[in-house]
């Protein structure tokens, strides 16, 4: 029966382009009065080797404080907006016709709606009022990899139907004004809005082949990465151990998954992993014992856009797929994600 194979890939950012720089001088103006260690916190925004980040509002609407309900207002209508123009690009892309998609996938942790932004998404696409809806909400930086696999194994059931998968993230709406810890102002030096949208399907020959994927829930971790529900909406929280968990476990997970999918690990040439940081790329590189060039397009999309959670390693792909040469070798998509997981697929091309 073969296996799914992705198709395109369409990418789509807000209006608002920040430089790094304007951003740390906006934190700067905010946390100042209320952070006696601020300084000591600021070069996070030069170490973190992003030079671009796209918001999906002007940098003023962040100075004041808005309720939970006026930044999930905001979210409907960009995230809806940015959805569209992505998909819409995939399709492009693809040359894929409306009636040619027989089931969507929406991935976001960022804001929320009922109903789930893909029943417009589908009206707004003119997609069959029959096409199949999956939305898949909380699994964050790791939910582009998971959705991705998800993805790929309903692309099994739809012979002659495309199956559209789209993530779409904006962290800045999540930004907590009067939050003066440390991990907002990490946070708030890290986090970028964009969308992505995968079409994948049986039976082509034009991308990367998907041949399967690996999931790994750590026992006890739930506070490693996440949300905090307060008053102000989703506040952010994440460990510092991130990077040294990468270190201690990722080596053993690769090695699982490939006993899995039973592909020996020295084949593995591409490593699309999601630019989290650039502290945790580095422990990618380590752990993995690979070349730093492997990672380049994940550094890339790091500098240009930022993490943008779910969506980042999309771009990642994207990028690859661009500039990469189909000649047959295998590779992995990786991230990890709140629970505290870690998500892989394996693909060739």
């Amino acid at each position: 029966m073969g296996a799914p194979q992705i198709l395109a890939i369409g990418t789509a950012v807000p209006n608002y382009t920040l430089q790094q720089q304007e951003i740390k001088q906006f934190a700067t103006s905010i946390f100042r009065s209320h952070m006696d260690n601020l300084e000591r916190l600021l070069p996070v925004f030069e170490n973190s080797c992003i030079k671009t980040r796209y918001l999906s509002q002007p940098l003023e609407w962040y100075s004041t404080p808005h309720t939970f309900a006026e930044a999930n207002q905001v979210y409907e209508k960009v995230a809806l907006d940015l959805s569209e123009e992505a998909a819409l690009q995939a399709m492009t892309k693809a040359n894929i016709q409306p009636m040619d998609i027989g089931m969507v996938l929406f991935v976001s942790s960022t804001g929320i709606a009922t109903p789930t932004l893909d029943a417009k998404l589908i009206q707004r696409l003119g997609l069959s009022p029959h096409t199949g809806r999956l939305p898949i909400w909380g699994l964050g930086c790791g939910g582009g990899v998971a959705g991705l696999a998800r993805a790929s194994e309903l692309a099994y059931h739809f012979t002659g139907k495309a199956v559209l998968l789209v993530a779409v993230e904006l962290c800045s709406l999540t930004f907590q004004r009067n939050d003066y810890s440390k991990a907002n102002v990490v946070g708030t030096s890290l986090f970028g809005d964009g969308a992505a949208a995968v079409l994948l399907s049986m039976g082509e020959d034009s991308g990367p082949v998907v041949l399967g994927n690996y999931s790994t829930l750590f026992s006890n971790s739930e506070d490693i990465m996440g949300w905090e529900l307060v008053d102000s909406g989703l506040k952010v929280r994440f460990s510092r151990d991130i990077p040294s968990i990468v270190r201690r476990h990722l080596p053993e997970l690769v090695k699982s998954a490939c006993d899995k999918w039973e592909v020996d690990q020295s084949a593995i040439h591409h490593y699309i992993v999601h630019p989290g940081g650039v502290k945790v790329l580095d422990a990618y590189q380590e752990s993995l014992q690979i070349k730093k060039d492997q990672l380049l397009y994940a550094h890339e999309i790091l500098r240009d856009y930022g993490n943008m959670s779910s969506v980042s390693v999309l771009f990642v792909l994207d990028r690859f797929m661009a500039k990469t040469p189909r000649m047959g070798y295998y590779g992995i998509l990786l991230a990890l994600g709140p629970g505290f997981s870690a998500e892989q697929v394996v693909f060739k091309w």
